[in-house]
C-alpha cells in the first residue's frame, strides 16, 4: 500500500446556512486537489481502492456545506464509488464492491467505508451502474415503496428528466402503476413518454398548471416525489386529492415556494414530509435492503434500467472538468481516480 494518495480535499468545515442548490461554476472555493495520506481503516471498516466515483447533487450540497452533515476540512470529498476491497477486517477483500464513504470520501484514489455497508457487484454489472448504484436507484426502490403503499393507480414525480426520475418511470411502467412526470423543457417530454411516463407536465408552459390539474382529476395519484421545491410543486400539491402526500428528497429551486392552502392539511389530511435516503436505511429491515440491490443490479445487467453517462473525469483534472460535466442536462457525472 502506498503511504499518499491524490484526492479532492475538501477546503471549508461545518455548515454554510446557504441553500444555493446542487451547482457549482468553481470548485476551488470548496476543494484542492492534493496529496493526502491513504486512510487507515478502523474497527467495522474497509479501505477501497476507487475505481470510479459518482457525482451526485448530494456531492455538491455536502461541498458548499448545505447537506444535512457537517463538512471536515482536510478530508477527502465524494459519497458513491466503485473499487475493490484492499483492506479491512472482511472476507471481501479482493473483490469488486458498491459503497458509500465514511470519513474519508470517495473523490480520491482510495476512501474509507463501513463493511456493514458494502455491496458485492456482479462480475457483469458495468462500471458506471456499480458505481451508481446506491444513492440514486436505491432512494428509487425506497420511494417507489410508499407509490406502491399508496394504492393508487399513478404517481407524481418532478426533476423527471433526471437519473432518479428515469429509474422511476421505469419502475412504475414495469409495475403497472402511472407515472405522471414533470419537467421544466418541452425537449424531454418524448423521450421520457418512451420511456414509460403516462403524462407528462412541461412546467414552461403557460399552461401547465392547467394541465396538470386536469391530469391529476383524472389519475388521482396520491404521492408526490419532490426534488425541487418550488412553487409549481406546492400548487401541484394543493391540486392533488384528499389525503395526498408530499415527499421532498431535494432541493434544486432556490426560491422557497407560499403554501397558500394550508388548511388542506387540516380538513384533506394531505401532509408534508421529507426524505432522505441515510435515515430509510437506519430503520428499514435489512432484509429489504438486501432485496432491493438484487432488484438493482437485475435491472441494470438486463436493460430496464440505464446510467446516463455525462461524462467521466479524471480526478487529475475534475478541478477543471466537472463543472461543465455537472451543467449538461441528462446524465451522470463521474470521477476515475485512476487516471
Amino acid at each position: 500500500m502506498p503511504d499518499m494518495m491524490k484526492a479532492l480535499i475538501q477546503l471549508q468545515d461545518g455548515y454554510s446556512n446557504t441553500q444555493t442548490g446542487p451547482t457549482v461554476d468553481d470548485l476551488s472555493p470548496y476543494l484542492a486537489y492534493q496529496d493526502h495520506p491513504v486512510p487507515t481503516p478502523g474497527d467495522g471498516q474497509a479501505l477501497i481502492k476507487v475505481h470510479l466515483a459518482s457525482v451526485n447533487p448530494s456531492d455538491i450540497h455536502f461541498i458548499k456545506g448545505e447537506y444535512g452533515q457537517p463538512r471536515i476540512k482536510g478530508m477527502p470529498a465524494g459519497f458513491e464509488a466503485v473499487g475493490e476491497v484492499v483492506a479491512g477486517d472482511t472476507p471481501l477483500i479482493g473483490q469488486r464492491v458498491s459503497c458509500y464513504a465514511r470519513g474519508s470520501g470517495t473523490w480520491a484514489e482510495y476512501a474509507l467505508a463501513d463493511i456493514s455497508g458494502l455491496i458485492p457487484c456482479r462480475p457483469d454489472l458495468a462500471e458506471p451502474d456499480a458505481a451508481g448504484q446506491l444513492v440514486n436507484p436505491l432512494t428509487a426502490i425506497a420511494m417507489f415503496d410508499l407509490v406502491k403503499d399508496s394504492g393508487a393507480d399513478s404517481f407524481i414525480l418532478n426533476a423527471a428528466g433526471s437519473q432518479l426520475g428515469k429509474f422511476l418511470i421505469a419502475l412504475g411502467r414495469d409495475q403497472g402503476i402511472k407515472p405522471i412526470a414533470v419537467v421544466r423543457r418541452a425537449a424531454q417530454a418524448q423521450v421520457l413518454r418512451d420511456l414509460g411516463a403516462a403524462e407528462v407536465i412541461v412546467t414552461g408552459d403557460g399552461n401547465g398548471l392547467n394541465q396538470a390539474k386536469s391530469i391529476l382529476k383524472t389519475l388521482k395519484p396520491l404521492i408526490l416525489l419532490d426534488a425541487v421545491g418550488d412553487q409549481f410543486t406546492a400548487d401541484l400539491f394543493f391540486a392533488m386529492p384528499k389525503y395526498a402526500r408530499w415527499v421532498n428528497y431535494g432541493k434544486l429551486s432556490t426560491e422557497p415556494p407560499q403554501l397558500t392552502q394550508l388548511g388542506q392539511l387540516i380538513f384533506q389530511h394531505k401532509v408534508i414530509e421529507g426524505f432522505w435516503l441515510t435515515q430509510w436505511m437506519q430503520h428499514v429491515a435489512p432484509e429489504r435492503i438486501a432485496a432491493a440491490f438484487g432488484e438493482i443490479q437485475e435491472r441494470f445487467v438486463s436493460g430496464k434500467w440505464t446510467t446516463d453517462v455525462a461524462g467521466i473525469t479524471p480526478l487529475s483534472e475534475a478541478m477543471d472538468k466537472l463543472p461543465a460535466l455537472l451543467e449538461q442536462p441528462d446524465g451522470k457525472a463521474f470521477i476515475d481516480p485512476r487516471k
